[in-house]
């Protein structure tokens, strides 16, 4: 039910705060990745779940792309 939720509240937004919000999710994985590197990461699962939702914007910024 969660990732429904999200990604309606995606699909509400406009191009241009899906793209700040890609850029944000893409920090975040950066900087978990080198948590992770210096053993520093307690949730490792979180990793998976950013790239995850990266996926869902980039796929919700085409779905945009397509319409008009």
């Amino acid at each position: 039910m969660k990732i429904d939720t999200y990604l309606e509240d995606l699909r509400k937004k406009t191009a241009e705060e899906l793209s700040t919000e890609l850029v944000a999710a893409k920090k975040e994985l950066f900087n978990l990745r080198f948590q992770n590197a210096t053993n520093q990461l307690e949730n490792t699962g979180r990793i998976k779940t950013v790239k995850r939702n990266i996926a869902r914007i980039q796929t919700v910024i085409v779905e945009k792309k397509a319409e008009g």
